[in-house]
This record gives structure tokens, C-alpha cells and sequence, in this order.
């Protein structure tokens, strides 16, 4: 399953240079994932794809199903998470990080 570039995508290119295996294009401004190139960091030294992990936005990229089963349960699974109102793990991550990170830099700032 390659992953696909959303319209949340704002084109700061740090996908491009984390991508291990170059799956990343930027083609008229416009970018996205070459599905043929992209193994999500499968057989890496990553745990995770480095598109998705090094996103600012934590939604310029997502997994796309390769056949209908597939999006079915995905399709599924992200409706039940918004009918629980559950956080996405990435989006819960990058508000503690940011949390943290305001925490450091209010102390370096108060010194």
C-alpha cells in the first residue's frame, strides 16, 4: 500500500528529502508519491514511513488501499474513530511534542 499526498500538503518539500527511497516527486509545484517506488519504508531502518513521520501538518500524506477490502475497512475505521471522537496517534504525538517543545523554549527564554 503506497501512501498519497492530500490537499493539506503544504509544500514545505520535507517529505521529498526524508523519502529514504526517492518515491517523492515534485512535478509543476505539485507533489506526489510514485506508488511504484514507495514501500513504506518496509525493509528500512524505519519504524514508520518518513513521509507521514516528517510532516508538519501530520496529514500531507496517507495511506492509500491498494484493493476494495482494503479501503472498505479503512473507510470503516476512520468513521468509527470520528464517531468516538479518538485522536489520531499522530495527531496526539505532535501536540505533546509541541507542548514540550513551548515548555523548553518558555524556560531557555525565562534564564
Amino acid at each position: 500500500m503506497a501512501y498519497k499526498i492530500t490537499s493539506q500538503c503544504i509544500s514545505c518539500k520535507l517529505c521529498a528529502s526524508v523519502c529514504p527511497v526517492g518515491a517523492i516527486k515534485i512535478i509543476d509545484g505539485n507533489h506526489w508519491i510514485d506508488p511504484d517506488l514507495c514501500t513504506n519504508c518496509v525493509d528500512s531502518v524505519y519504524s514508520v514511513p518518513q513521509c507521514k513521520a516528517g510532516c508538519p501538518t501530520c496529514n500531507g500524506c496517507k495511506k492509500q488501499p491498494n484493493d476494495y477490502w482494503e479501503s472498505w475497512f479503512d473507510t470503516y475505521n476512520n468513521i468509527v474513530k470520528n464517531l468516538k471522537k479518538e485522536p489520531d496517534y499522530w495527531e496526539t504525538w505532535f501536540n505533546c511534542y509541541s507542548q514540550k517543545y513551548s515548555e523548553q523554549l518558555q524556560k531557555l527564554n525565562s534564564k
